[in-house]
């Protein structure tokens, strides 16, 4: 029961992070056409790089909570092939941990270097928009892949969710 609940509410984390990556491709999609149609009319936008660099990596970062939930990442399995299963389990578990661990060393360096960029003003060069919360949000979504691969490390062989 205490597992459905956990996977439940990861799930709606990683969908909602899901939504937020899709949400970020259609914002590069629409100022690139829309900077497009006015360079054509002589008239570019200001700050386009700045908004698609912001949107690009916020897509990036919030879409591998999903990526990690349905197991879409590449893997090399030729050597799994070989390995007897309990060397399978063994190697697959070490492997999880290691994954996790340095996860969540990623996510609390970047809410570190996100304090630092708001303790010192950091903006984009265009617009001025203050950049330390995508740091954040990057922190964010790298915890939520933690609690991803703990639930794949109790639960080996398993995806948390279908694609």
């Amino acid at each position: 029961m205490m597992w459905n609940v956990y996977q439940r509410s990861v799930s709606a984390l990683v969908m909602t992070l899901a939504g937020v990556s899709a949400l970020g491709v259609l914002l590069m999609m629409i100022i690139t056409c829309v900077d497009i149609i006015m360079r054509r009319l002589g008239h570019p936008l200001p700050g386009v790089v700045d908004i698609v660099s912001i949107a690009g990596c916020i897509s990036v970062v919030t879409a591998l909570p999903y990526t990690t939930a349905v197991k879409g990442h590449v893997a090399v399995e030729y050597f799994f092939h070989k390995m007897p299963r309990v060397g399978r389990v063994l190697a697959d578990s070490v492997c999880r941990t290691l994954v996790l661990l340095l996860f969540c060393f990623m996510s609390w360096r970047c809410v570190v270097y996100g304090g630092t960029l708001l303790r010192r003003g950091s903006v984009t060069l265009t617009l001025q928009i203050p950049i330390f919360w995508v740091w954040w949000l990057m922190a964010f979504s790298l915890a939520v892949v933690v609690l991803v691969k703990f639930y794949n490390l109790m639960h080996p062989g398993q995806e948390m969710m279908k694609p």
